[in-house]
């Protein structure tokens, strides 16, 4: 029995590694997403000359958007990947970021309701800056869905401060 134990263990244990196509698909997203922004920020150029304020900087807040969201991906990338399947070992590299390895899941958690509140953030401002375009309903769900967001993440840094708390006592 101890030899199928340690048989059903191992199996489980080397299950991680099915988590790796997923992060390696959102490498991929990212590269799609960076074929995205160089398009939008080709398209920049010539606005810039023929382009009004507004379109220039609803352009420019989806550029922003764009690196929220590859930003994102990285960070998501590299902490699930360090903590649910393997260390990522690149030694004392001088670019490592000083984050890496010491994002929790709990952290994460934090990271990406923030990078979500901040992509929100900029949709919500393209949204005012072309508001003669939106009906007063649209308006209302934009804005309902970012406070949603922004009270979502107030709860979850609420939670891990009461979890934080109890488990030090």
């Amino acid at each position: 029995m101890n030899s199928f134990e340690h048989r059903l263990e191992s199996m489980i244990f080397s299950s991680r590694w099915l988590l790796a196509p997923f992060f390696v698909g959102l490498i991929v997203s990212i590269a799609v997403l960076l074929v995205k922004f160089v398009k939008a920020l080709v398209a920049l150029v010539p606005m810039v000359i023929s382009g009004t304020d507004s379109e220039i900087i609803v352009a420019i807040l989806s550029l922003v958007d764009a690196a929220l969201i590859a930003s994102l991906l990285l960070i998501i990338t590299f902490s699930g990947y360090e903590n649910f399947v393997s260390k990522i070992n690149v030694g004392e590299h001088e670019d490592r970021p000083a984050w890496m390895g010491k994002v929790g899941f709990s952290d994460l958690k934090l990271k990406l309701i923030g990078a979500i509140v901040a992509i929100s953030a900029v949709e919500l401002l393209k949204a005012f800056i072309n508001v003669e375009m939106l009906t007063n309903t649209q308006l209302a769900w934009k804005v309902g869905i970012h406070l949603t967001f922004v009270f979502s993440g107030v709860m979850f840094a609420l939670t891990d401060r009461i979890t934080e708390r109890k488990s030090i006592q």
